[in-house]
Formats: structure tokens, C-alpha cells, sequence
């Protein structure tokens, strides 16, 4: 099945160098989106984790000798679905990251692991449990 998908905005940071994984990063960045999607911000707010979807642009094309991968931090060669590498069959990326400031169009954020550029896919919200689920109403 063949599927499109549109960039909502775009990464930037001036950062020299980009850690791994936003698990160990602090490297802080604006996320700038489209202005047309600029009103699906407005419940975003400083403080807040989010959920980032993006896509590796810079990634080298994937081939089946990428199904295995030894990760830089690992001795042995591990499935690609069990890795974070860039060179896997959707090159798509996923973050979590804090955010800093919003303003109009534009997160400040923090613990990035794009590179300045990257496009962004989608935003979702970070949910750890159950409680922090909006409440449903029963019908």
C-alpha cells in the first residue's frame, strides 16, 4: 500500500552536534509549523511533554542487510524494529520533548535529536496513564 505524508512544519537548532536519542538530550530547538496548523497548537503549553513525529531526511536509502544493526552503543547486532537507527524501512523518527515556550506558531523545545531541518510529520500528546486522560462521558 503506497501512503503520503506531508510535513507540518519544520526542526531547527543550532546545535554542533545531535545526541543519539532524546532520551539523552538536551538540546534545545524551536519546532516551527505551518502556519495553516497553527490553531492545533493552542492547548500546548510550556512545561508540557510532547510527542514528535518526524521524518529522517538525511537517512541513506534501506536494504534488507539493514535488518540487523549493531547500534554505536551496543557490541552485537540487534533487529531494526529493537534499535532507534535512522535506516530502517519508513524512515520515520519519534521524540519526546519538553516544551519551553509556545509562541504563535513556534515550541521552543527541549531534548532534541534532529538535525537543524528536519521535517515534522505529526504532534501528539505525551500520555503517561490513564489519569491524565481527558474524562469521557458515558452515553
Amino acid at each position: 500500500m503506497q501512503m503520503t505524508l506531508q510535513s507540518i512544519g519544520t526542526a531547527h537548532t543550532d546545535a554542533a552536534s545531535i545526541p543519539r536519542h532524546w532520551t539523552v538530550s538536551d538540546v534545545e530547538g524551536t519546532l516551527e509549523i505551518d502556519a495553516a496548523y497553527r490553531e492545533g497548537l493552542s492547548d500546548i503549553a510550556a512545561g508540557q511533554r510532547i510527542v514528535v513525529l518526524f521524518h529522517f531526511h538525511k537517512s541513506p536509502p534501506f536494504s534488507n542487510d539493514l535488518l540487523k544493526q549493531i547500534p554505536p552503543h551496543r557490541e552485537q547486532p540487534l533487529g531494526v524494529f529493537s534499535i532507534c537507527s535512522p535506516r530502517r524501512p519508513n524512515p520515520i523518527g519519534l521524540s519526546v520533548l519538553e516544551v519551553l515556550a509556545r509562541d504563535q506558531n513556534v515550541l521552543r523545545v527541549r531534548g532534541m535529536d534532529m538535525l537543524d531541518g528536519t521535517p515534522i510529520l505529526d504532534i501528539k500528546p505525551f500520555v503517561v496513564n490513564e489519569d491524565t486522560l481527558p474524562s469521557r462521558k458515558e452515553t
